[in-house]
């Protein structure tokens, strides 16, 4: 089992801001996406691996412009899931590092990123295994700037995704179907 504390603390100092929202969000994300993933249990998703790349999800966010997060980065934020990529592949965590790339709101396209100019290399970048669209869908219900934690409702998820095109809230209420019937 990969120790994710161990990986965040090569990349992230003690004691810093920076640190604890990464640390606060991805226990976050992974209690939620281990819920989702015990339901799923006939499926067979990789719980290990869903905990360990929930809580690294949003490593590449240390190189990123985003202040309140406490990162003083140079790049904007919408490019830390490339950043995520390669900082995990460099430590050879070729999965985890395809979960960063492919986290950012439902998955990003081709056209995505042309249609919306985004600085981000022109590829496919949306969650293709099961336990990447569960990290991806458990990732939706919290926010890192928000400090009291609590989860996000799927309407307000919903509105927020709403904005970027009805596809990517339909794509949202599809996984609320395969991961959380009612």
């Amino acid at each position: 089992m990969t120790d994710c504390v161990e990986i965040i603390d090569r990349f992230y100092p003690p004691g810093s801001r920076a640190r604890a929202v990464l640390l606060d969000h991805g226990a976050q994300v992974a209690r939620k996406a281990l819920r989702v993933a015990e339901r799923l249990a006939h499926r067979k998703p990789d719980l290990d691996f869903v905990y360990e790349s929930a809580m690294l999800h949003d490593i590449g966010m240390i190189h990123t412009d985003a202040p309140s997060l406490g990162c003083s980065g140079n790049r904007p934020y919408i490019v830390h899931g490339i950043l995520g990529r390669a900082m995990l592949e460099s430590l050879g965590l070729f999965r985890h590092a395809m979960v960063c790339e492919r986290h950012i709101g439902t998955g990003l396209t081709e056209d995505d990123i042309l249609g919306q100019k985004l600085p981000l290399p022109l590829r496919d970048m949306t969650p293709r295994t099961l336990e990447e669209r569960i990290v991806c869908y458990a990732d939706k219900f919290f926010s890192k700037s928000s400090a009291d934690g609590r989860q996000k409702t799927p309407e307000r998820i919903l509105r927020s995704l709403g904005r970027h095109g009805r596809e990517k809230a339909a794509i949202f209420l599809s996984w609320m179907e395969e991961f959380e019937p009612v």
